[in-house]
């Protein structure tokens, strides 16, 4: 932005527990299939590529330079190289169950003679689809036959004195020939929880999987000790995240069971690294728990949350109308009236029309003068008559308890199709039968002091006059493909290309301490990396100065894998960011409900920390939906990091280091926070703040000079 900034922006996670109400997926089978750069295929490939851009692991590394996630990033220039020793493995998660026809090796130099391609269901049991003792290095294309989700090299001697080093490694079949891809929803929020022991009132085992990281499960100080939850069904499950608080477990198991009393162990650690931990695996029954047997310290062990992932259908909640009957979204824009509307304070010109314009962070709330009282009611007139099949309600907190949808032909007389006195707010979706012109939500208990207030108010069915609402996004290709980057080349001195960076100028927000100069602290080094340099300057009646860019004058994009890779400023108060803003901030809508993409923050002050939030109307600022990443005793300031999340219409998976850790899925968020609202376009932020109401203000252990150093930013699609 030009000017100086005047949203509140980068607002930071809670300082006391990071985490919130957190839905982690068993993220290896969301992650998009990714491009950042073409490289040829071979001419006899078999089928559609599918490791690009995979969650891939190594046996080993030869440095920091030569990571595995090198070898499927598409990039002819870079690679993977193991340690000079065998035998090594190179292994990739395709996400699913998948056909495998061809495998592609483009060997660096340091090749193996001697090597298998193997496959695997789970990432342990391994088969082998193909082994030779006579590699000839260079480019070979390997036709197969297997399946798995799976699939890695496994080389047992190599060629040179050298490690084993591919430029790619490339899996080429079809997915969904094995079990359906793990659900994005927790299967065990609010389902009944029992517990080997409490260790007081205020911890109750309903605690760990009630979607609040503000509360715990604790167990008495003994081993051994566990936590089960009925899922209340047989179902699939493919993985686990486990968010502990300080009182953790060092070796546990996560079990399996189809009635409760027989178990079976899917998985099992006894190295466990406490913090959050997502953890795959494959098992299936109604009970899964957490079964500890030696704890990290002399305390019990404890639970912020304990959520459980499945396979199959049926473990997201519907976020659309069923297709069936040609029902159609009907209200989109229709006249609406209430029974009062709010225009002041928080809520300027929330009348009813909100709850129908599709803008998921605009609103409709009771007047805060007159209307906080019960019944309150809106109602849409549908423009003819139709037949109402469902209702969607995405309530704000001021929700109803007790309420009836009604249809009327005239406006006057109504007919109730639902009622309820145990609603529980957030989105709720009814599968509801009646025939009107009109349908409206009467209100007649309030869940709290204040008003009535929704999001949206959908309604589906046929007939009416329905108005087409706004097409929706497409969804990013598979295999997505390099559609805009900077990497940074210039000549030392050079500053941000004007055609692709805007500088942002002036001061900070959230108390940040520096001045954003028009360019005077961001330049190139020449040796392929952007610096932000913070300095203790005083200019503008400011005592440091740092820069800050963006793409909002020309690059605004909808979805896809959005990646830098990073080296962060540190020590205290340093707050270095690459994050995203929407679009339509720079039109008029106001901070959050443009919404805001934080894909990685730090601080200074918590070194071995790395954050990734998002915010929206109704979660922001320290309420902020989000998830640290954390290597316990590094610096992420110490060495660059790859810093990506992937996003389409339904989730976000933030990754760092290609470790997906963090998944925000919308159907989850829409039923325990709020609105989604990043089904439009964003752009991209780069920045490296001094000071600020989380990192604090620098002291006496700072040092200035501070150089954030970005090697590239990439966005595919």
């Amino acid at each position: 932005m030009t000017g100086t900034p005047t949203s509140p922006t980068m607002s930071p996670p809670p300082t006391s527990r990071f985490p919130r109400s957190l839905i982690f997926a068993f993220v290896a089978a969301l992650i998009a299939g990714l491009a950042l750069t073409v490289a040829q295929t071979p001419a006899k490939a078999a089928g559609t590529l599918l490791s690009q851009a995979k969650p891939v692991t190594a046996s080993s590394t030869e440095n920091a330079g030569t990571p595995a996630t090198a070898a499927v990033d598409g990039d002819l220039g870079t690679r993977w190289s193991s340690a000079a020793a065998d035998p090594q493995w190179l292994q990739v998660d395709l996400g699913t169950s998948s056909a495998v026809t061809q495998v592609a090796l483009n060997w660096e130099t340091a090749y193996a003679k001697a090597f298998q391609i193997q496959t695997s269901a789970n990432g342990t049991t391994w088969t082998n689809i193909y082994s030779t003792t006579t590699g000839t290095g260079g480019n070979q294309t390997l036709d197969v036959t297997g399946t798995g989700r799976y699939v890695r090299l496994y080389t047992t001697a190599r060629a040179t004195q050298y490690g084993v080093s591919l430029w790619e490694f490339k899996v080429y079949g079809s997915t969904g020939t094995g079990p359906a891809a793990c659900g994005t929803a927790n299967a065990a929020l609010n389902r009944p929880a029992t517990a080997s022991s409490t260790e007081n009132a205020g911890t109750p085992a309903s605690a760990a999987v009630d979607g609040n990281t503000g509360t715990r499960w604790s167990s008495a100080a003994a081993d051994p000790q566990w936590l089960q939850v009925d899922l209340g069904s047989s179902q699939a499950v493919c993985g686990v995240q486990l968010a502990w608080e300080t009182a953790y477990a060092k070796a546990y198991q996560i079990q399996v069971s189809d009635n409760g009393t027989n178990w079976t162990t899917a998985y099992s650690t006894t190295t466990g690294p406490g913090a959050t931990e997502l953890i795959t695996l494959s098992g299936t029954g109604r009970y899964v728990r957490v079964y500890t047997t030696a704890r990290a310290t002399q305390y019990g062990v404890s639970l912020w949350e304990f959520q459980v992932f499945t396979g199959g259908d049926g473990t997201t909640p519907p976020t659309s109308p069923p297709p069936s009957g040609g029902a159609k979204l009907l209200s989109y824009n229709k006249p609406a009236t209430a029974s009062t509307y709010q225009d002041a304070n928080s809520c300027v010109g929330c009348t009813a029309s909100k709850a129908f314009d599709e803008d998921p962070a605009t609103r409709w709330a009771t007047s805060d003068s007159n209307g906080w009282v019960d019944p309150g009611w809106i109602s849409v007139d549908l423009g003819a008559t139709a037949h109402i099949t469902q209702v969607v309600l995405q309530w704000d907190p001021a929700y109803a308890v007790s309420y009836q949808i009604q249809v009327s032909p005239d406006n006057t007389n109504w007919t109730s199709i639902y009622s309820t006195t145990t609603g529980k707010g957030f989105k709720e979706t009814l599968n509801v039968d009646g025939t009107g012109r009109y349908v409206r939500m009467y209100g007649t208990q309030r869940s709290n002091g204040y008003g009535y207030s929704l999001w949206t108010f959908d309604v589906y069915g046929t007939g009416g006059n329905p108005t087409a609402p706004p097409a929706t996004p497409p969804n990013p290709g598979n295999p997505e493909h390099l559609v805009w980057s900077d990497e940074f080349n210039g000549a030392a001195g050079t500053k941000p290309d004007t055609s692709k960076w805007t500088q942002d100028t002036g001061g900070g927000q959230n108390g940040e301490l520096e001045y954003y100069t028009n360019g005077n602290n961001t330049a190139m080094d020449g040796n392929g990396n952007l610096v932000i340099e913070a300095r203790k300057e005083n200019v503008e009646g400011h005592q440091y100065t740092s820069g800050r860019i963006n793409t909002s004058d020309h690059f605004n994009f909808t979805y896809g894998h959005v990646e830098a890779r990073i080296k962060v400023s540190g020590t205290q108060g340093l707050w270095p960011a690459f994050w995203m803003l929407g679009s339509n901030f720079k039109t008029g809508t106001p901070w959050p409900n443009s919404g805001e993409i934080d894909i990685m923050e730090h601080v200074g002050k918590v070194a071995d920390s790395v954050y990734s939030t998002l915010h929206a109307p109704a979660y922001n600022g320290g309420n902020g939906y989000g998830q640290p990443y954390t290597v316990a005793g590094s610096d992420f300031a110490s060495d660059f990091h790859t810093y990506a999340v992937d996003w389409d219409s339904s989730h976000m998976t933030f990754s760092v280091d290609g470790h997906a850790f963090f998944t925000a899925d919308k159907a989850t968020i829409e039923s325990t926070r709020g609105p989604w609202v990043y089904d439009h376009p964003f752009y991209i932020i780069l920045n490296n703040a001094v000071g600020g109401d989380w990192p604090g203000a620098p002291d006496a252990s700072t040092v200035f000079p501070q150089r954030m150093l970005i090697d590239y930013v990439r966005v595919s699609q």
